[in-house]
């Protein structure tokens, strides 16, 4: 059964596997600014490496403090993978908070679904398992954008409760509420 989990070496075949197939539909070129996309070029060529993906893993969970956010030119973030048993098939990032950047475009949540897992629900469960997490975050809403033109993301944003504010250029923003509830 897939289940969020913090980013895991058990899973490096399968993520190596994962990178493969975003590559091949052309993520990680320098235009792409995605999270990753910018991990791709930052540590994709040493990934194949055993000790040189679990420092990436490290990287990964350390990212959650201000001082290593900041030396990457980012926010703190805790990321967390969907795996089911040792098949990586994607990740989903909360952003602590939100810089200009991400309040125009980026929003407090991204994911990504590897291209052979997709249309199975797996947005939508990672979206709605990592709602609860922010709010132990103490985030009472979160922002969440995507292309206009991406109409699963704003199927999987819309049935996780996102209520479109408006649309900056090519970037759709909603907000999702966060109930109160025990933390995570």
């Amino acid at each position: 059964m897939p289940q969020l989990t913090e980013p895991t070496t058990d899973v490096h075949a399968s993520f190596l596997e994962a990178m493969e197939e975003f590559a091949a539909e052309g993520r990680g070129r320098p235009e792409d600014g995605s999270n990753i996309a910018r991990d791709m070029r930052r540590f994709g060529a040493h990934w194949h490496e055993p000790d040189a993906f679990a420092g990436y893993v490290r990287h990964v969970r350390e990212m959650v403090t201000e001082e290593t956010a900041a030396s990457v030119g980012s926010v703190p973030t805790s990321t967390f993978w969907y795996v089911d048993g040792t098949t990586y098939l994607g990740r989903i990032a909360v952003r602590h908070r939100l810089d200009d950047f991400l309040f125009e475009r980026g929003g407090h949540i991204g994911y990504d679904v590897r291209p052979t897992a997709r249309r199975r629900g797996h947005a939508t469960a990672m979206l709605r398992a990592v709602l609860p997490r922010a709010r132990a975050l103490g985030l009472e809403s979160v922002l969440v954008t995507c292309d206009e033109d991406n109409t699963a993301s704003r199927r999987v944003i819309t049935s996780c409760g996102g209520k479109l504010e408006d649309q900056r250029g090519e970037k759709l923003r909603y907000w999702i509420g966060l109930a109160p509830g025990p933390a995570v």
